[in-house]
C-alpha cells in the first residue's frame, strides 16, 4: 500500500528520537532518513525501524526530565490511567471534554437541545478499548480524534446523521487503542471527525522545515568553493 507524507514523517521521527538517544550511529541515521523520504510503500518504511522501539508512535523531542504528555506522548504512555471522566450531559447548553484528560472505559454523551464536543487528540485512556455511546435529541455530539488512532463508528441516525468524515484517516498506529463510538441521533447528528492538534501541526511543519535546510546544506557545502 502506498504510503503518505505524514506517515513517512512518523518514520523519520523515530529515527530523529533514536538517534538522539544513542541507538544508531549519524552514519545510519542519515541512510535511514534519506530512505524513509524516498519510500513509495510501507514495506519501505516498515523495515528502517523495525529494531527501534515503538513503531509508529514517534513524538516530537522534549526537553529532558519532562514527562511526555498528550499528543507528545508514545500511544502506550496514554493508555491505562485513571479516568477523569465517564460521561457528558447537555440540555439546553453544551459540554466540552478536550485537553489532557483521560477518558473512562465507557464514555456516555447525551445532548438534547444543546451541544457537546468529546476531543480526544490529547486525551488519555483508562483502557486499550474504549466505547464511546452518544446520545442526541435535536442536538449534536462531535468526537474529534487524531488521524492514526483506531476508531470504529457504529451508530443510528434517525431523521438525523451519525457518521465519520475520514478525509484525513491514516492506518491505525499498531499500538494505538481502539475506540468504538456508538448510540443514535435523533433529529440532530453525531460526527466523527479524524483532525490533528495543533501541536502535532506545528511539528510536522517544523519537521518539514528542517528536511528543507537538510536538504540545502549538502549543496551549499558543495558550492562554496572560498574566495
Amino acid at each position: 500500500m502506498r504510503a503518505s507524507d505524514s506517515e513517512r514523517e512518523r518514520i523519520a521521527e523515530i529515527l530523529r528520537e533514536a538517534v538522539a538517544e544513542g541507538r544508531l550511529q549519524m552514519e545510519e541515521f542519515e541512510h535511514r532518513l534519506d530512505a524513509a523520504y524516498k519510500a513509495r510503500t510501507h514495506g519501505e518504511l516498515e523495515p528502517l525501524v523495525r529494531d527501534l522501539p515503538a513503531p509508529g508512535g514517534a513524538v516530537a523531542p522534549v526537553v529532558a526530565g519532562q514527562p511526555r504528555t498528550g499528543s507528545m506522548a508514545r500511544w502506550s504512555d496514554r493508555i491505562g490511567k485513571p479516568a477523569t471522566s465517564g460521561g457528558g450531559f447537555a440540555l439546553w447548553g453544551g459540554f466540552r471534554r478536550q485537553g489532557n484528560w483521560t477518558v473512562g472505559r465507557v464514555f456516555t454523551a447525551f445532548a438534547m437541545w444543546g451541544g457537546g464536543n468529546i476531543d480526544l487528540r490529547e486525551a488519555n485512556f483508562e483502557a486499550r478499548e474504549v466505547v464511546i455511546r452518544c446520545f442526541t435529541i435535536m442536538g449534536g455530539i462531535q468526537v474529534t480524534v487524531p488521524p492514526d488512532l483506531d476508531v470504529d463508528v457504529r451508530g443510528i441516525g434517525i431523521m438525523g446523521g451519525f457518521g465519520e468524515r475520514s478525509r484525513d484517516a491514516e492506518i491505525p498506529a499498531p499500538d494505538a487503542p481502539r475506540v468504538r463510538v456508538t448510540g443514535f441521533a435523533l433529529m440532530g447528528g453525531v460526527g466523527v471527525e479524524r483532525k490533528r492538534s495543533k501541536a502535532e501541526k506545528q511539528r510536522l511543519r517544523d519537521a518539514g522545515k528542517q528536511r528543507l535546510r537538510d536538504a540545502e546544506r549538502p549543496r551549499l557545502v558543495k558550492g562554496d568553493d572560498g574566495p
